[in-house]
């Protein structure tokens, strides 16, 4: 929806629908193979600039981004399609440029029968999972740090949230404030991860540190080994990568 709406330069239209998909064969696109089966399609549609075939290919990658500097990381994308292919799904792309674009997700789909026979042992599984405390979630990326926030408070975490690292300094600047944890990406517009977390242990040294970044864990390494009580959560990640990690720290 991000993306949808900054494609768009002055008025425009986002859509999005929704419909069931029934394959009687294998669909095979853009290098994947859909097995046959019941699906739930999801449609995002824009009528912004569109994007040109030669980008296409790389929309997914991670740090590629066709936005202006400063605009955009270039992990939202990459993110939201590890996501989806760790649930089962699946992601393509259409875009025509000057017309809009049009992404189109799949799911399994499960009948109402089948979901009401798994449901109890799933409940139970997540209660024993269910846990506590206060984390501060430090993610520049709306869309990502909405994802983090949701699945931990699903799990019975209390979340603060923050974009920047001095807005986090800011949150923490109440005496009277717990938190537990810092969940936080590397590399942010501003003061990165590593610089805002030694900043905050001086006066919060008990806290335990996650740090999440697209990039591989020996580009900070150094910075990271500094910091103690801190571990390292790559990016794409998924909710239960993500409250699992959490959880251990």
């Amino acid at each position: 929806m991000v993306n949808a709406r900054d494609a768009i330069e002055d008025v425009g239209e986002i859509r999005i629908v929704t419909e069931g998909l029934s394959l009687t064969g294998p669909m095979e696109r853009d290098r994947a193979t859909v097995p046959p089966g019941d699906y739930v399609s999801v449609k995002v549609i824009d009528t912004g600039t569109g994007i040109s075939a030669d980008k296409l290919t790389k929309v997914f990658e991670p740090f590629y981004t066709t936005k202006r500097v400063g605009e955009g990381t270039g992990l939202g994308l990459s993110t939201a399609y590890g996501i989806i292919k760790q649930t089962g799904g699946y992601i393509f792309v259409d875009s025509t440029p000057g017309e809009g674009t049009c992404f189109t997700l799949l799911f399994r789909a499960f009948k109402s029968e089948a979901v009401k026979a798994a449901a109890a042992p799933e409940a139970s599984k997540q209660s024993a999972k269910h846990a506590d405390g206060v984390v501060l979630l430090v993610e520049d990326e709306a869309p990502v740090r909405a994802f983090a926030s949701r699945a931990l408070q699903l799990r019975g975490y209390t979340v603060l949230e923050a974009e920047s690292g001095e807005q986090a300094l800011e949150v923490l600047e109440d005496p009277d404030l717990h938190v537990d944890i810092f969940v936080t990406d590397v590399v942010m517009p501003g003061m990165d991860g590593p610089t805002w977390v030694r900043k905050a242990l001086e006066t919060r040294s008990g806290v335990r540190v996650i740090f999440v970044s697209g990039y591989a864990e020996e580009h900070f390494g150094d910075d990271q080994a500094r910091i103690p009580n801190s571990v390292f959560l790559p990016k794409p990640f998924s909710l239960s990568e993500l409250t699992r990690t959490v959880q251990d720290a």
